[in-house]
């Protein structure tokens, strides 16, 4: 099986922009679990911005594109070096792999990056992926990195991706306002009344929403993987992806 998981801003870091420490550890090892028991882990991280920014001592998120690269210029340093140290103490090798959105655009860009993904994972190592937010200029481009994630999937040939974000999954209704908000758990088509629901940025440090989440929903649905929208503050839930349990908001592929 081959897994994608994207970890968003809000999992990774506290609002003030510091490493969430106890919770990426908590994910690291059950990551490193579920590789060892003979899935093929692909990352997709959000964060290098928020963590440059708490590095930096920078309490907001900038407005000016030239203070957010050199945000991430600093925050993907702290990122990977985190990465390297808790997968290493599990026997995993990570390898960065940084991309922009013109890969979307040319073919043999697309052929090249897929097949260093599968080299790397043939080799066993985690694939760690992020925007190149230092050059990319068209959206520090991609949306909270989530329609990046669904891109990595589809080049990836990928079974499954994982979203891990600040809710359980996809409410009747947005779960921070509106009171009485069920829980979706399974979606086989997305409805325009679907992403009317979808609301705005989740978090301050973030740029991405639920509306960028079915928008990635659907592009790995079109193209045969599923998709599952869970709760990043509740790691072990990924356990469940070995042992077939249902968590969290799953979309369902529509190709056999």
């Amino acid at each position: 099986m081959r897994l994608v998981v994207k970890i968003g801003t809000s999992t990774i870091a506290y609002p003030s922009g510091g490493l969430n420490i106890r919770r990426m550890e908590t994910i690291c090892k059950v990551l490193s679990d579920l590789k060892n028991s003979g899935i093929e882990v692909i990352i997709v991280t959000s964060g290098a911005i928020g963590m440059g920014l708490g590095k930096l001592g920078i309490k907001q998120k900038p407005d000016d594109m030239p203070t957010k690269q050199a945000s991430a210029a600093v925050g993907q340093c702290e990122l990977m070096y985190f990465y390297d140290r808790m997968f290493s103490e599990y026997n995993h090798i990570p390898a960065q792999i940084l991309i922009t959105g013109s890969i979307l655009r040319h073919e043999d860009r697309m052929e090249n990056f897929t097949n260093t993904m599968d080299r790397l994972l043939e080799l066993g190592s985690i694939p760690i992926i992020n925007e190149n937010d230092t050059i990319e200029t068209e959206e520090i481009v991609i949306g909270d990195n989530d329609t990046l994630a669904a891109v990595v999937a589809v080049a990836a040939r990928a079974d499954l991706l994982v979203l891990l974000s600040d809710v359980d999954g996809f409410y009747s209704k947005f779960p921070h306002t509106a009171p009485g908000a069920k829980l979706i758990e399974t979606v086989m088509e997305i409805t325009p009344g679907m992403e009317a629901i979808a609301g705005g940025a989740g978090s301050q440090l973030g740029t991405g929403g639920m509306i960028t989440k079915l928008h990635a929903a659907k592009m790995c649905m079109d193209y045969g993987c599923d998709m599952i929208i869970s709760n990043g503050d509740k790691p072990e839930l990924l356990y469940n992806v070995r042992e077939g349990k249902s968590f969290g908001t799953r979309f369902m592929h529509h190709k056999e």
